[in-house]
């Protein structure tokens, strides 16, 4: 029963499928291939518009280097204090934007809200020499407490930060278990929304390693490519990185697996929501559960092999644990789990 992360569960066998595939022959370097050039059209079909794309190998490069390509080093980058980018990434995104400060703003359940932006940013005084000048707001999706915004949330965010000058990312490394939480379609979720560049995860929803840059106006894309390969993320066989992205997009493979994980989730907050003792921390809208547990309930289920991270230290005899759920996760482990919640 591994509940610790998506990371924890494998590739699609379509994905190895077609890794295999782009073993055979020689083809261009460093992304001068079809299949590299097939993605991007892919991305321009999921968003219903023209896109400049670029495959990386990791969520943190994604990040970083969207960023770093619309922030100064002199700028400032505005997101949830709980944001992968402000705890997860061990300074990547204020080393590659060669020392941008990230500002962290707090918010319930993972998610920004208007009025605390405006108050964040009003302490940032535009063209004031002494301060940092706001360049990005970036936003979770689904956020780090596996929480949604909803494109009427985006869109109010979006106006505030464009208002100020700003441009808007987005880490969408659960963005495919957003979307298929959400309903609609990747532009109302995105560009329609406000959203200027989106790190579209692939990795966590059963990719080997692949990710993309996805900018929604080429203007914005300018250095990229040059950043891509001073950090060192220009594969030089970039096919292999192409290969996974492409098997991903195929079919709308990619929203059904997420869509899988979501349900599995939903099934565990409904389980542990009706036992003694267990309460839920944030609403479940994607794949990602919390849930404050007796501390001997959580030392039963790890005993009867469950495995799980502590979210905080333990207060008061209980301890905010995370449960995730992956494209792979079998129900019959939901199943046990909640059985073995529920057993005295």
């Amino acid at each position: 029963m591994n509940f610790l992360s998506d990371n924890a569960y494998g590739v699609w066998p379509e994905i190895l499928a077609a890794l295999e595939r782009a073993a055979s022959g020689p083809v261009p370097s460093y992304g001068a291939d079809a299949l590299t050039a097939r993605v991007e059209t892919r991305l321009g079909h999921v968003f219903s518009r023209p896109v400049k794309a670029f495959p990386v190998i990791s969520g943190t490069a994604a990040n970083a280097l969207a960023i770093a390509t619309m922030c100064p080093p002199h700028g400032a980058v505005f997101c949830h204090a709980e944001a992968h980018i402000a705890v997860d990434e061990c300074g990547a995104p204020e080393f590659f934007t060669h020392g941008a400060k990230l500002v962290g703003i707090e918010g319930e359940h993972g998610k920004l809200v208007p009025a605390r932006l405006e108050t964040a940013l009003s302490h940032y005084l535009k063209g004031f020499v002494h301060h940092p000048q706001p360049a990005v707001l970036s936003l979770t999706q689904s956020t780090e407490l596996g929480t949604v915004y909803t494109p009427a949330e985006i869109t109010a965010l979006a106006a505030i930060a464009h208002t100020h000058g700003m441009k808007v990312h987005m880490d969408g490394a659960r963005f495919a278990n957003a979307l298929a939480s959400l309903g609609t379609s990747a532009a109302a979720a995105t560009w329609a929304a406000g959203i200027d560049v989106l790190s579209f995860g692939a990795t966590k929803n059963g990719a080997m390693g692949a990710e993309a840059v996805v900018f929604f106006h080429a203007a914005d894309a300018r250095d990229f490519e040059y950043r891509r390969k001073k950090a060192g993320h220009l594969i030089s066989k970039m096919r292999f990185v192409s290969a996974q992205l492409d098997a991903y997009l195929e079919d709308d493979r990619w929203l059904a697996r997420a869509a899988h994980a979501n349900r599995l989730a939903q099934l565990l907050a409904d389980g542990l929501n009706h036992v003694d003792g267990v309460a839920l921390a944030h609403p479940t809208d994607a794949n990602a559960v919390f849930a404050w547990l007796p501390d001997s309930l959580a030392r039963r289920l790890r005993e009867g092999g469950a495995e799980f991270y502590d979210w905080g230290p333990p207060a008061g005899g209980r301890t905010l644990v995370r449960l995730v759920t992956s494209f792979a996760t079998p129900q019959a482990d939901v199943d046990a789990f909640v059985a073995l919640a529920k057993s005295e």
